[in-house]
C-alpha cells in the first residue's frame, strides 16, 4: 500500500513530545513489513536542516493564498538502513519562526496557528489529488490535531483516498476561532455540529474524528476511557458515535534508539544476563550521581523523572510524596519542563539537599538516556496518559516503573503485588487513587521489593525482556490500513 503519514514532528529532528518517537519509528516499520511510506512534514527549521537530497516537487497555493513549494527529501536517523522518504512544506513565512512548533518564545500560540497547520492537512490532500505525478497515497495517516483537517480535506477534494487518524492526546485540540473557517478552503457544510464545530468554536481535533474513515489512539485502554465524560474532553458523545471505528494499537519502543545493549549515549551499555551485580548498570549509575552531584551511594534506590512538568502528568504528587522517598533512603534525578510553580518547587528541593535531590530543567535527549540507564524506578505518575513511552524505556533499561492505573500506563505495567511475584507477572509498580497517598504506598512498596534483592532482579528482568519493538504494532496498523480502504 501507498501510505502518506502526516505529523508535525519526527525524531530524531524536531520533538517536543512522544509523538515524535512515533512518527520517527512507524514509518520504517511499516516499510520493513513491505509498505510503501512517505511522511508529510512542515518545514520547521530543525526539519529543513536534517533531511537530505531535497529536491523540488511542486509549488502550491493555500486556500488563503500563501504559497509554498513541496520538497521531497529523505532522513536517515542511524544510516541508510532507516532511510525515510519525507515530504516538507516549505513555507518560510509560516514555519520559520522562534520558539518551539507551536508557541513563541513567551509560550503564546502563534496567532496563525490555524493556518499553519490547516496547510499540513491542505497539502496531504493535494497529494492524494496527484500534486507528484510519480507517487500517489492510497492512505492518509494523520497524526494528531495538528494534521486534523486533512480526513476533511479529503472527504471533500478527494473521496477516493481514505484515511486514519490516530488521536496522540484529546486534550489538546487545535481550538481556533469560527471567523477562522472560511480561510481554510472547506465547504460552509464542513462548520456545523456535523463537522468541525465545537462549542461554536473550530476543532481541528473533531475534523480529524469526524471525517476519518477509521481511528485509532495509542492504547487499547486508552480507547476506552475517551469514550467515557471524565477522559473524553468533551468529545466523548462523538468518540462513542464512532466506536466501531476506534481501534487502540498499543506504542511501541524504537529498539534502534532505545537499547541498553547498543545505546551510545550510555558510560556503560548492559544487557540480559548479566549476571547478579548488573555491573553495567551499576557503573551507569555511579557515573550519573557523579555528574548530577547525588550521594555516591549504589545502594540508594535512585528514582528518575523525565517528563513536561505539569498537573496532568502528577507531578505535584511527587512534589506531595518526596518526604517518603527520601525517608526511605532513596535518591531523585529529574529532567523536564513546564509549569513555572513546578520547575521552581523542583529546584527548590535540590537547592536543599543537593546531595539527595537533582533537577535539570530543560530537553536533554542525551541526559534522558542516562537517566534510564542508572535509574532504579521511574516515576510516571500521570492523571492521565494515552499511552505513555517513558514507562516501556524504564522496562527496557531496567527502571522499574511506578505509575498511575490509567491509559497505556495499565496496559503495560503489572504491580508487584504478592501475587503477579508468584505467576512471575510483575514488572513496576501501580497505584489506583490519583492522589499522594496512594503514590506513598507504592513507593513503599518499591522500597519493600528493593529490600529483596532476589525478587528485585526478577522483577526487573521480567520487565527488560518484555517484547517492545515495533513488529506487533505495525501489522496491526496495516490491518487498520486495509479496513479503511474498504470503506465504501
Amino acid at each position: 500500500m501507498r501510505i502518506l503519514q502526516v505529523a508535525a514532528e519526527i525524531f530524531p529532528l524536531l520533538k517536543t513530545g512522544g509523538l515524535a518517537d512515533i512518527v520517527g519509528a512507524l514509518p520504517p516499520a511499516l516499510s520493513a513489513a513491505g509498505e510503501d511510506v512517505r511522511v508529510l512534514l512542515p518545514g520547521f527549521p530543525a526539519i529543513r536542516a536534517g533531511v537530505r537530497e531535497a529536491a523540488p516537487v511542486a509549488r502550491l497555493q493555500a486556500p488563503w493564498g500563501e504559497e509554498a513549494q513541496l520538497l521531497l527529501a529523505h532522513i536517515a536517523p542511524d544510516g541508510q538502513q532507516r532511510r525515510i522518504t519525507v515530504y516538507l512544506i516549505d513555507a518560510p513565512g509560516l514555519y520559520e519562526r522562534p520558539g518551539n512548533p507551536y508557541e513563541d518564545p513567551q509560550r503564546q500560540p502563534y496567532g496563525d496557528n490555524h493556518r499553519r497547520f490547516a496547510l499540513l492537512g491542505w497539502v496531504a490532500m493535494r497529494l492524494a489529488q496527484g500534486l507528484d505525478a510519480q507517487w500517489q497515497p492510497e492512505l492518509v495517516h494523520a497524526h494528531d490535531w495538528h494534521a486534523g483537517l486533512a480526513p476533511a480535506y479529503l472527504r471533500f477534494h478527494a473521496p477516493q483516498v481514505k484515511s486514519l487518524f490516530t488521536v496522540h492526546n484529546l486534550a489538546y485540540q487545535g481550538l481556533f476561532q469560527p471567523w477562522n473557517f472560511p480561510e481554510l478552503g472547506l465547504p460552509a457544510q464542513a462548520f456545523q455540529l456535523e463537522g468541525l464545530e465545537f462549542h461554536g468554536q473550530l476543532s481541528f481535533m473533531k475534523a480529524g474524528l469526524f471525517y476519518a474513515d477509521r481511528i485509532s489512539t495509542v492504547s487499547p485502554t486508552y480507547a476506552r476511557e475517551i469514550q467515557t465524560p471524565a477522559q473524553g474532553q468533551g468529545l466523548d458523545g462523538l468518540v462513542r458515535a464512532r466506536a466501531d471505528a476506534l481501534h487502540g494499537i498499543l506504542n511501541a519502543v524504537d529498539e534502534a534508539v532505545w537499547s541498553p545493549a547498543t545505546d551510545a549515549l550510555l558510560p556503560n551499555p548492559y544487557q540480559l544476563p548479566e549476571g547478579r551485580a548488573m555491573a553495567g548498570k551499576a557503573a551507569c549509575k555511579a557515573a550519573l550521581q557523579a555528574e548530577l552531584g547525588l550521594a555516591s551511594d549504589a545502594q540508594a534506590p535512585l528514582f528518575i523523572v523525565v517528563s513536561r512538568l505539569s498537573e496532568q502528568k502528577g507531578l505535584h504528587l511527587v512534589l506531595e510524596a518526596l518526604d517518603t522517598l527520601l525517608a526511605g533512603g532513596g535518591q531523585l534525578a529529574l529532567l523536564g519542563s513546564g509549569d513555572a510553580w513546578l520547575e521552581e518547587a523542583f529546584g527548590a528541593a535540590a537547592a536543599e539537599q543537593p546531595e539527595r535531590v537533582a533537577v535539570r530543567i530543560g530537553y536533554d535527549e542525551a541526559l534522558a538516556h542516562r537517566l534510564f540507564g542508572a535509574g532504579d524506578v521511574v516515576l510516571v505518575p500521570s492523571r492521565f496518559e494515552p499511552c505513555g513511552l517513558t514507562q516501556m524505556y524504564g522496562l527496557r533499561y531496567g527502571a522499574l516503573p511506578l505509575v498511575h492505573r490509567v491509559g497505556g500506563l495499565a496496559d503495560t505495567v503489572t504491580d508487584s503485588a504478592l501475587e503477579n511475584l508468584a505467576d512471575g507477572t510483575a514488572n513496576g509498580f501501580v497505584f489506583d487513587r490519583f492522589d499522594a497517598d496512594d503514590l506513598r504506598r507504592a513507593l513503599r512498596r518499591a522500597f519493600a521489593l528493593r529490600a529483596r534483592p532476589t525478587e528485585w532482579r526478577r522483577v526487573r528482568t521480567t520487565g527488560m525482556r518484555r517484547p517492545a519493538g515495533w513488529a506487533q504494532a505495525a501489522a496491526q496498523y496495516v490491518a487498520l490500513y486495509r479496513q479503511a480502504l474498504q470503506v465504501a
